[in-house]
């Protein structure tokens, strides 16, 4: 692997004791970070050395849930009157464009979805994976476009009896078998469930015992919308996050997204299993969903992360959103400032941790180099003690430089330049106008 100096950089550490180095360094050797700095360091030679001139550097961001299945529906309006309800969105939408997926499909809306992830300065992806009608072997197509731009990603295929009983556990289980197989870091698993009111009491107990059986964590949504709790206790006379606790489901590597409808009771549950919850801002206000119980969660000490829910990989534009809904929800303008960036800054690293093997989200020796150069220039004091409002307030709308994955530079002024970005276009458009067609047809 390829050596590199960052130096005349604003470092943005994610080191809770040093927040913030004015005019510091980096030195990345072997897809790691070997030393920060203050100031200029020495260094012995490296393959290259890059002036930041000043430049906001940051950890790179981590997006803890997605769905990069979803990139190619951008444009795409549904025929007839627009969806009214969340159940009609899935019915009338996702769930006939994920039944409409090739695995051409599934390797170009990944690879594009990344492309987009580069640009924002992701360089992990957390991702739900659907489709219904190219099951087999889709996690591994996914698999190769991550490797193919470079990022590090976490990747389950979501289980249920949407389509057919039982669908994608072969797939969750012989990806997670090959993971296991590999010490490659770049690429790991969890074992995915779409939600409990598409799982029957069969395909949720053979989940389990697979997923328990391969020590994998589990990646689900719970509570998005008012049906997933009324199904449940119609059909199973339980709460949602009860049957998930006595399926074996819960626990420290698990991670719930949404829990918008979660009771007090369930949130209780949640923390005493460990078990972590991703908020989704910006999608669950697209739904008129309304919002996660963000701050009820982090009171209890629940690990609470932030992800985009297929809409983007812009992570401090989510940060924004979080902090304002919650503003918004509890009419109350003294909340959820600090827990909004602390959600980017640390929470979401924290999560990746529970699953890679090299740390991340971070600026110190050890930790991997994944690094985003914001063009930002602040008007006002930079110091630890403003971060906050710059992260909230300036990085949502500062443009990213460079982007640095595992060590290595996979964008540089807008362009990436390992793969043929006008090709991958073209085919994109390609492919999204045959799937709009595939999907009309459905309707």
């Amino acid at each position: 692997m390829s050596s590199l100096y960052l130096h005349n950089a604003t470092l943005v550490t994610g080191d809770a004791e040093r927040p913030l180095i004015a005019k510091g360094s980096i030195l990345v050797r072997d897809g790691l970070i070997a030393v920060v700095a203050s100031g200029e360091s020495d260094h012995p030679q490296v393959d290259r050395s890059i002036d930041c001139g000043g430049a906001l550097v940051v950890p790179g961001w981590i997006n803890a849930h997605h769905h990069l299945y979803s990139t190619l529906a951008r444009g795409y309006a549904v025929p007839g009157p627009s969806p009214k309800g969340f159940m009609d969105i899935l019915e009338r939408l996702w769930w006939k464009l994920d039944r409409a997926l090739t695995a051409e499909d599934v390797y170009v809306s990944t690879i594009i979805g990344l492309m987009d992830a580069v640009r924002a300065g992701c360089t992990t992806v957390i991702d739900h994976h659907a489709s219904p009608g190219c099951v087999d072997g889709s996690l591994d197509v996914m698999a190769q476009a991550f490797r193919d731009i470079g990022l590090s990603g976490c990747l389950c295929y979501e289980t249920s009896d949407r389509n057919r009983e039982g669908e994608g556990i072969e797939e969750n289980i012989r990806f997670l078998e090959a993971c296991r197989k590999s010490d490659d870091d770049q690429i790991t698993g969890l074992f995915g469930l779409h939600a409990s009111m598409t799982l029957g009491e069969k395909t949720l107990a053979r989940a389990a015992e697979a997923g328990q059986a391969l020590g994998a964590g589990f990646h689900v949504h719970i509570a998005e919308g008012e049906a997933d709790g009324e199904v449940t206790r119609e059909r199973y006379g339980k709460e949602l996050f009860s049957r998930f606790v006595e399926a074996g489901i819960a626990g420290p590597t698990s991670l719930f997204a949404h829990g918008i409808h979660l009771t007090a009771r369930e949130l209780d549950q949640m923390k005493e299993t460990g078990s972590m919850l991703v908020t989704n801002p910006e999608s669950n206000q697209n739904n008129g969903l309304g919002h996660t119980p963000l701050l009820e969660a982090l009171e209890r000490g629940i690990l609470c992360g932030l992800g985009t829910d297929g809409m983007c990989c812009a992570m401090p534009a989510q940060a924004r959103a979080a902090y304002l809904i919650q503003r918004a929800a509890r009419r109350d303008s003294s909340v959820a400032f600090m827990e909004a960036a602390t959600l980017l800054t640390r929470n979401n690293p924290a999560i990746a941790r529970r699953w890679f093997k090299t740390p991340r989200g971070k600026l110190a020796p050890g930790y991997q180099a994944d690094l985003a150069i914001h063009t930002y220039r602040p008007i006002t004091p930079l110091t630890g003690d403003t971060l906050a409002g710059h992260l909230l307030f300036g990085l949502p709308y500062a443009p990213v430089k460079m982007t640095i994955a595992r060590g290595r530079v996979v964008m540089e002024d807008g362009m990436i330049s390992h793969v043929d970005e006008e090709q991958l276009l073209a085919k994109s458009r390609e492919c999204a106008g045959a799937l709009w067609k595939r999907v009309d047809a459905m309707s």
